[in-house]
């Protein structure tokens, strides 16, 4: 079950980088082959529930997701969602942290511990490089796009 950490210093205010990071559809514009349905009301809240469908035509995969830590970024303090993977399929967890740092900027830590249902743990490797690379770049786009 791969764990693994992204750090990046976008030149965003904390609560920037936390609008950007959180709007769980706009997850779906940087993630290929990926639609989000948000499944409980507005706004993000401890018990929101959101899937993440990836794949093509049948051959889909969800990634139900739901909202356990919600403390958006305040003053000078840091920010913290977490995020529990609780589908039959895609399990494990995600962190996003959004700390101040100097000159306005932010520090965006994003923690994910990712587990495929039946996935040997021969592929651990290849799972764990191919989640760095995906959300990696989804974390650089999402910092990037307004």
């Amino acid at each position: 079950m791969p764990t693994f950490s992204l750090e990046r210093t976008p030149p965003l205010a904390p609560a920037e980088a936390w609008r950007r990071l959180t709007e769980w559809p706009r997850h779906a514009d940087v993630v290929p082959l990926t639609r989000i349905e948000v499944l409980t009301a507005p706004p993000t809240h401890e018990g929101t529930r959101f899937v993440a469908r990836s794949g093509v035509g049948p051959v889909t995969v969800d990634d139900v997701m739901e909202v356990t830590v919600w403390r958006p970024p305040a003053g000078e303090g840091s920010g913290l969602c977490r995020l529990e993977k609780r589908g039959r399929v895609v399990l494990g967890w995600a962190e996003i942290e959004v700390r101040p740092e100097p000159g306005g900027r932010s520090r965006v830590v994003w923690r994910e511990e990712l587990r495929i249902r039946l996935l040997p743990r021969l592929f651990d490797g290849v799972l764990d490089r191919t989640a760095r690379l995906v959300f990696g770049r989804a974390a650089d786009q999402l910092l990037r796009k307004a």
